[in-house]
């Protein structure tokens, strides 16, 4: 962390007040006893050396205009927009798809569902012998005592099956 001297200096010479005049000597001394405000005043001296090369770029560059600054390598854009809805896509559809071995286990409970659905309808079906009209015809008979519903599935066989 800066002292208070070295913070005031930087701060002057940021503003532009201290550019055409050197540092004071206190600043100068202060450095030359504490370690660490000399460590950051160093990376921080680093940094701006980075950063007046980042900005001016090579020698033989042009200084006007985009070109001057530093452009990014071939395709970068298409990346970043690929990356960026291919993480809308899996944010919007993450809730939904939730793996494949799910799917798997939904697949699996379906067939034997569909398994036991079958087999019990096969296993019915035996119970509803006698609903073709043949058999209805067969099984009615008018002497013998019987319900209204057996008279009216015999009346709907009779108009179902007529001929002329």
């Amino acid at each position: 962390m800066l002292h208070e001297i070295v913070i005031d200096e930087l701060e002057t010479h940021l503003s532009g007040a201290g550019v055409s005049r050197t540092a004071s000597r206190a600043f100068y001394a202060h450095l030359d006893d504490c370690e660490s405000c000399r460590f950051e005043v160093a990376e921080l001296e680093n940094l701006s050396v980075l950063l007046r090369e980042l900005r001016t770029g090579p020698a033989d560059a042009p200084t006007d205009g985009w070109n001057a600054l530093p452009q990014p390598s071939l395709g970068f854009f298409n990346r970043v927009r690929g990356r960026i809805f291919e993480n809308r896509r899996q944010e919007a559809w993450g809730v939904f798809s939730p793996g494949a071995a799910f799917f798997r286990r939904v697949a699996f409970a379906s067939l034997l569902l569909l398994a036991g659905l079958g087999s019990f309808l096969v296993s019915r079906e035996s119970s509803f012998s006698g609903t073709d009209a043949a058999s209805i015809m067969a099984q009615h008979d008018p002497v013998a005592a019987h319900s209204e519903d057996a008279d009216r599935d015999r009346m709907l066989v009779n108009l179902a099956t007529y001929h002329e």
